[in-house]
């Protein structure tokens, strides 16, 4: 396919910031492409796709980023472009969203939050976060309140704009963990204005049971979201799916294989699939069949044999007691002396103990084992962090000893991709280098 599938002038580049000239502008351009008011004039001169884009890059570039990816035209419909955030490759795909897609989205999650409400929007909106929170307002008909992130994140600007909200409306807001984290720590204020939140969605990583059971303490309403670029945000509240979406674990995921439910056995993990109305209409940046249906193996969307629509995503997870529960990803699994290790459950156990704010694990290469259990801490106390000892002894008591890491690198904040998004490639080249030269240093006899 010829790099002119998609021509420049076909899109609207925008800014995706959270200043308010760059949240006004797409207000604007979300008003006329998905309801029935006139255009604003800064806006209005076609009703081209949006192409929301990251605030400090050029609109040229984001453009060019287009034309030499894309390998399909834009498929019907399409209201916007959006870039996933490439959680393990590195480059997410470029995803193609359309206006009945959003909508859905934005209802079927007003309706499991218990009503409407008015947001509170502190995550960039070139990322379906953020991007989603813009759609819900006007579909809502409502008017975000903003807490501009350009120059880093404040807890109190963000208790300040929930007060704002929570006047005559139900407000939410949705965060990251790593915002969540921050807003524990910030003192009784902040606490005290954010309980006035009906819904504190965290989501876009994996948030730690430890720090979702802080969260409930200090009185907040905390709902854990799950979701992607591909399902225009959030399809799952607290692992419950949304009105209209379906989800299904395919245990056998290299050969597609459903696994049938059973209240007698313990889940199986498997692929996660969803189907329903949230669905984008595709990957612009991978070929056509991934647009009507067809996808052959892996993640993207195909047809079943009955004519549904479904996403095949990289998560895997265990459905219990009605409940989506994600225990890692099929590309992140660890093979470690010919045993395979997902991550999920591992960062789940850890995450959990005294002295672990945050955690990823990850493997990396070791000539011995294949791949090394590597367990990327940010701890709760940086004086005080804790043992690896510590960490081995209770993964090898609940989940035996191959799945407990062989070593133990501290961080300050995990490195993500996007809102919060992790980014294990990161991860991994930053326990790489750490064990290098802790291993130099030991050699040295420093």
């Amino acid at each position: 396919m010829p790099p002119t599938a998609i021509r420049p002038d076909e899109l609207l580049p925008l800014p995706g910031g959270t200043g308010r000239e760059d949240v006004v502008r797409l207000m604007a351009a979300l008003r006329l492409r998905l309801g029935d008011e006139e255009p604003d004039s800064r806006t209005a001169a076609s009703p081209r796709p949006l192409l929301p884009h990251e605030p400090t890059a050029s609109a040229d570039a984001a453009l060019t980023e287009i034309s030499e990816r894309a390998r399909i035209p834009l498929p019907g419909g399409t209201v916007a472009v959006l870039r996933s955030s490439g959680s393990t490759s590195g480059r997410g795909h470029l995803i193609a969203v359309t206006a009945e897609a959003l909508r859905a989205g934005a209802r079927a999650g007003e309706q499991a939050l218990g009503g409407p409400g008015r947001w509170v929007l502190a995550l960039p909106t070139h990322h379906i976060a953020g991007f989603q929170i813009l759609v819900r307002s006007v579909v809502g008909a409502t008017e975000p309140v903003l807490v501009d992130t350009s120059g880093g994140f404040d807890p109190h600007r963000l208790a300040e704009a929930i007060t704002q909200a929570a006047r005559g409306a139900r407000a939410y807001v949705s965060l990251v963990p790593t915002q969540l984290h921050r807003v524990l720590q910030s003192g009784p204020a902040v606490l005290g204005a954010m309980r006035q939140a009906s819904a504190v969605l965290v989501g876009g990583a994996a948030t730690a049971p430890s720090l979702q059971q802080a969260a409930r303490a200090a009185g907040l309403s905390l709902v854990t979201s799950y979701g992607m670029t591909e399902t225009c945000g959030g399809c799952a509240y607290d692992g419950l799916p949304l009105e209209g979406m379906r989800v299904r674990i395919m245990t056998g995921y290299a050969s597609g294989a459903p696994h049938p439910p059973s209240h007698d056995e313990e889940p199986v993990p498997g692929r996660v699939e969803i189907s329903g109305p949230m669905l984008a209409a595709g990957y612009l940046d991978q070929p056509a069949e991934t647009v009507d249906g067809r996808a052959a193996s892996g993640s993207g969307f195909r047809l079943d044999d009955a004519g549904t629509r479904w996403l095949q995503t990289s998560d895997l997870g265990v459905i219990r007691d009605g409940r989506l529960q994600i225990v890692g990803r099929v590309d992140d699994v660890i093979n470690t002396g010919g045993v395979k290790v997902s991550p999920g459950p591992v960062e789940d156990l850890l995450g959990a103990m005294e002295g672990v704010a945050e955690v990823m694990v990850v493997g990396i290469p070791d000539a011995r084992w294949g791949q090394s259990v590597v367990a990327v801490v940010v701890p709760t106390a940086p004086d005080r962090p804790p043992s690896l000892a510590e960490l081995r002894a209770e993964v090898i008591r609940r989940l035996g000893p191959p799945h407990a890491p062989r070593a133990l690198v501290t961080t300050t904040e995990l490195p993500t991709l996007g809102p919060g998004k992790r980014d294990r490639r990161a991860a991994a080249r930053l326990a790489v280098q750490h064990i290098s030269e802790k291993e130099g240093t030991d050699g040295h006899g420093h």
